[in-house]
């Protein structure tokens, strides 16, 4: 086994005369960054024309392996194997460098090489550029060493990598599948629970108004000019400001990473409001302040009038999100307008049936944070620990034609 420097096994950022060959109309694939995952989840849905990605974007051919060169995206391991390209050809973001194997390298072993744990922090502390737009540079990939075993061995530790790390990728996508369920269980009882059933099949009008009966004050976000990072903290009169992306999608307001002043000209939402997410992609996406804050021109904060719940509306706003959505106007985006969003009808029970209700999707919610939360810590140690089983067979450490991985995942479940 030798050690050679990967410009001598791959392409670094080559050329691509496939994609020269194509006729300006003709369509290949296109790849956001968002769209670049391992395995299952690599998207390759998205196409465009030739002339539309002529210039500005990296391209690519099937058989080549593609790493980001980003923070944070570089260490989240999201290289990929790509294949099944449109007529073998894509385009993509800049963010991404590209690697074409030469015959001495198997591409699916370069693949893991380039996903091992030693890889990974090597090119962390290579990266350059101010904070939050850190690359890795390409001459990282070049003069990377890479313990080279023969073709044929190569071949063996993909083969045992496949299948150990596909097995490890079911036990993950079971878990995904369990929280999904447990989400659909919360929405659908959130639209039990909250008379929503009632308001879209119209079954009952009792208890049927419009929002606005219910609002004590209602108003819309800005981006105030005086936005500072949220590690300088919100002393000197300071108010968390969000925007959509702050809204989990269970009423849940992540931690806010920018600060704006109080004071004339920025709104103040008030603790107990509910954010409604009024326009764009992510319209109707609501959450629930347990705080003083403000927020962008995308959010529409709404308090009640004493005798309604706040945490009932939350609710029942969230089982309502699809009809949020079909709700609003369409122009070139999609749109909810404060006026509009006055108009939509809710049900509302009595006081004491909405504090009951609340009470009860919040105890559901509860369970399925809990069952996040597990999620959470069985990704990071199976995330861990498959590294681990990746570094250790594409260094030698174990001859995989004798080894198992079966122990990645002992101790989890």
């Amino acid at each position: 086994m030798s050690t050679i420097r990967l410009r001598h096994l791959v392409q670094i950022n080559p050329a691509t005369p496939a994609f020269d060959k194509l006729n300006d109309e003709d369509e290949l694939t296109f790849l956001p960054m968002e769209a670049v995952w391992p395995g299952r989840r690599l998207d390759i849905s998205r196409s465009r024309t030739k002339k539309s990605v002529a210039t500005g974007y990296t391209r690519f051919q099937d058989g080549d392996v593609l790493v980001p060169k980003i923070t944070p995206t570089f260490e989240a391991g999201r290289a990929v194997l790509i294949s099944s390209l449109l007529g073998g050809v894509g385009a993509g973001t800049t963010e991404l460098h590209v690697m074409r194997p030469g015959g001495r390298i198997d591409s699916r072993f370069l693949l893991y090489v380039v996903n091992a744990h030693s890889f990974l922090k090597l090119g962390e502390a290579e990266m350059y550029g101010v904070a939050g737009q850190q690359r890795v540079p390409d001459d990282f990939l070049r003069n990377l060493p890479v313990l080279l075993p023969p073709l044929e061995e190569q071949r063996r530790i993909a083969d045992f990598l496949d299948s150990e790390i596909g097995r490890i990728d079911k036990l993950m996508d079971l878990r995904r599948a369990q929280l999904g369920l447990f989400g659909d269980g919360l929405t659908a009882q959130a639209v039990q629970l909250t008379g929503r059933g009632r308001v879209r099949g119209q079954h009952s009008r009792g208890g049927q108004i419009q929002l606005r009966r219910a609002l004590d004050f209602m108003q819309t976000g800005s981006t105030p000019a005086d936005l500072r990072s949220s590690r300088e903290g919100e002393a000197g009169g300071r108010l968390p400001w969000y925007t959509p992306a702050s809204l989990d999608g269970l009423l849940t307001i992540s931690s806010a990473e920018k600060t704006a002043p109080v004071g004339v000209g920025v709104p103040f939402f008030s603790a107990g409001s509910v954010l409604i997410t009024g326009i764009g992609e992510s319209l109707g996406k609501i959450g629930h302040l347990n705080h003083a804050a403000t927020g962008n021109q995308q959010l529409t904060a709404i308090t009640v009038k004493p005798e309604v719940s706040g945490r009932f509306i939350a609710w029942q706003l969230w089982a309502a999100e699809s009809e949020i959505r079909e709700w609003a106007q369409y122009s070139r985006i999609r749109i909810v307008n404060n006026d509009s969003l006055k108009s939509f009808p809710i049900h509302l029970p009595s006081r004491e049936e909405q504090d009951s209700v609340a009470s009860k999707l919040d105890l559901q919610l509860m369970r399925v944070r809990k069952l996040q939360d597990s999620i959470r810590k069985f990704k990071k140690t199976v995330t861990e620990r498959r590294q681990a089983l990746i570094t250790a067979a594409v260094t030698g450490q174990f001859d995989v034609s004798t080894a198992s991985g079966r122990n990645v995942t002992d101790g989890v479940g």
